[in-house]
């Protein structure tokens, strides 16, 4: 009963996860994109602008652990039928993602201790992480989740398809195509909504033996 529970649980967990990763990270990057929206060159930051880092900075945290937790209830959804390889890159570039993220969030919040004098290095630095290191990073997750999702047979296959195209965007584009950091929230809300809403009859022969 206690397991038929977990198996019931995961993917709920899984979905609901995701779904506050990808509203708390979409707002954190909207506000970070609308405060720093040249990588800090430029001017420096009114009281408003200050105030959107400052909100932004509060968010990351919790899109941070929401993550996390998103991570692992899809990894045991997996189960015993991951591949090990995929699974390694499948936590790796998850991981890193966060650190990064975190890196990013830190050195935004140098731009709240800073002077007021023109753009700084903590801008320009966070800047980087985030439209750069931590996208490529969401890419590479991307990518594997949706691998693993085609080779169990757990996701329909235009949400693998749109899951490599996300990938690659965020694989090739980096800092080139404003705002496409956007694409991971909103895959990752994409995919929340297919485990919270769709059919996994995958699921259910365990819970069938008495």
């Amino acid at each position: 009963m206690e397991r038929k529970f977990k198996r019931l649980a995961t993917p709920r967990a899984a979905g609901a996860a995701g779904v506050v990763f990808a509203i708390l990270t979409a707002a954190a990057i909207v506000l970070v994109r609308i405060a720093l929206p040249g990588g800090g060159d430029g001017v420096a930051l009114d009281a408003k602008q200050r105030s959107g880092v400052r909100t932004a900075l509060e968010l990351v945290p919790f899109a941070g652990i929401a993550f996390l937790w998103f991570m692992g209830a899809l990894r045991e959804q997996a189960g015993r039928a991951e591949d090990r390889f995929v699974a390694t890159v499948f936590l790796s570039s998850g991981v890193v993602f966060v650190a990064t993220l975190f890196g990013a969030a830190a050195a935004a919040g140098t731009v709240l201790a800073e002077s007021q004098q023109g753009p700084s290095f903590g801008s320009r630095f966070a800047y980087a992480l985030l439209t750069t290191y931590a996208m490529r990073m969401a890419a590479v997750f991307i990518i594997t989740t949706s691998t693993i999702g085609r080779r169990l047979g757990v996701l329909p296959r235009p949400l693998v398809v749109v899951g490599y195209l996300a990938g690659l965007t965020l694989l090739v584009a980096g800092t080139g195509v404003p705002w496409s950091e956007l694409v991971f929230p909103a895959w990752a809300l994409l995919l929340s909504l297919n485990i919270l809403w769709g059919r996994r009859p995958a699921t259910a022969p365990p819970s069938a033996p008495a």
